[in-house]
């Protein structure tokens, strides 16, 4: 552990200083803020007092990212939650701006440095140590991945990065620089797999004893999961965060039941139904959304932020003695698609489908007929086969059959050849509407 007193701190303890810090922020946010000023006074709460503590944050109203955006200007390209003057600002990060102008998030010295701590605890908990190599393949550009890079020197490793879209050389890198571990989006390990047995490269014999993966749902799936440590001959972890809250959030340790919460200090966790907006008790095995407000931050703080993301959380005991929630991302919610009643991550079918192995490549990809989160049954979906399988009726009505036993849904299946569905150098696209 990075910060052993920190993260074995009884967590009935560790919500007392949140309160107080939690208290301080609202007073920031009243007095800086005049997005939240008047969010939480049409709210009926006049002051940071009358909003009481962390207690009672589930009175409180929840923050779209679409309300943010909304009030961004020309002028003011940030929105009108910015609350420190432009001296301050030390990093100003950016989304990708695939729905439009891309949304910049803004940080002080502080909370940079806040977000290296909370990262580097993250990645720490996977059990790479100071002195060990990391190759990396995240290209840090205007987004938040360049924090997480930074807490590979925080870590004490020796960091070589490589970058998206480099497979040649990432190989090259391992084959010669012996890496210990590897940190990559769970799509691009997988890819890698193939990669490496079409070329006769000895993956699974490599350096690289952890492969620690983020940036989409799939790294805690059982099968996939299995999948990927089979195939590189080494652990994998995962780790999550949020673009808008913090970079490496979570970090799972390696007894691999949950990621831990690494910004612990910096963010406060809560779960709710995405849609009632009610909170859900956090107790081992709550479903809902996750929701996270900042306790420390200066520059953009956000307030109960939905961020999107649907996960199965745990209170309980670690048995690496860490003492923090956790969590494992099912899906994201705005992935999400309901059919008649049924909500259905597209994560989830990939698990399924991923129990016909080796017959399916493990490659899918979901194709809805209608706009919108609501589709008809049957819900469409194409897997592809594996190498020199040739497509079988009776293959496809049993994983139909198994998709409605374990999800609840009617699927149309649609077998393809090995090949047919495109691979990912970065994030893999399950969904295609």
């Amino acid at each position: 552990m990075l910060s052993h007193e920190i993260e074995t701190r009884p967590w009935a303890a560790q919500i007392e200083i949140d309160d107080r810090h939690y208290r301080d922020q609202l007073c920031y946010l009243f007095e800086h803020s005049s997005f939240y000023r008047n969010k939480l006074m049409n709210a009926g709460f006049a002051s940071p007092e009358s909003a009481g503590g962390l207690a009672e944050i589930g009175q409180l109203p929840l923050t779209e990212k679409n309300e943010i955006r909304a009030t961004s200007t020309r002028e003011n390209p940030i929105g009108s939650h910015l609350c420190v003057a432009r001296e301050e600002i030390v990093r100003i990060y950016s989304t990708s701006g695939t729905t439009g102008t891309p949304s910049y998030i803004p940080l002080t010295q502080s909370d940079l440095d806040n977000w290296v701590t909370g990262s580097s605890r993250s990645y720490a908990a996977s059990g790479i140590k100071a002195g060990q190599r990391i190759v990396s393949t995240y290209n840090a550009g205007p987004f938040v991945a360049g924090a997480a890079l930074a807490s590979m020197d925080r870590i004490g490793l020796c960091h070589i990065p490589v970058g998206t879209g480099n497979t040649e050389r990432l190989m090259k890198a391992i084959e010669l620089l012996h890496p210990d571990a590897a940190v990559m989006t769970p799509s691009y390990a997988d890819y890698l797999i193939e990669w490496a047995a079409e070329r006769k490269f000895d993956l699974r014999g490599s350096s690289v004893q952890r492969v620690l993966v983020a940036g989409e749902p799939g790294g805690g799936e059982t099968k996939f999961r299995k999948r990927l440590e089979e195939g590189w001959g080494a652990r994998v972890t995962e780790a999550m965060g949020i673009g808008d809250i913090g970079v490496s959030l979570w970090g799972e340790c390696e007894y691999q039941s949950g990621m831990h919460l690494g910004a612990r200090d910096y963010v406060h966790p809560e779960l709710i139904d995405p849609e009632t907006g009610a909170q859900i008790a956090w107790q081992d095995g709550a479903r809902g959304e996750l929701v996270l407000t900042h306790l420390r931050h200066r520059a953009a703080p956000l307030l109960r932020f939905r961020s999107r993301d649907h996960v199965e959380v745990w209170s309980g005991p670690c048995k690496c003695g860490r003492t923090s929630p956790r969590v494992r991302c099912i899906g994201r919610t705005d992935d999400m698609l309901i059919v008649r009643g049924v909500n259905v991550f597209p994560s989830a079918i990939r698990e399924v489908v991923s129990e016909f192995m080796p017959a399916v490549s493990g490659y899918i990809l979901v194709k809805p007929r209608q706009l919108g989160v609501n589709q008809d049954p049957p819900l469409p979906i194409m897997i592809e086969l594996a190498k020199e399988q040739i497509a079988d009726l009776i293959l496809a009505e049993a994983i139909q059959s198994r998709l409605r036993s374990v999800l609840v849904f009617s699927a149309a299946v649609e077998l393809l050849p090995h090949g047919a569905l495109q691979r990912s150098e970065y994030k893999s696209k399950l969904v295609q509407h």
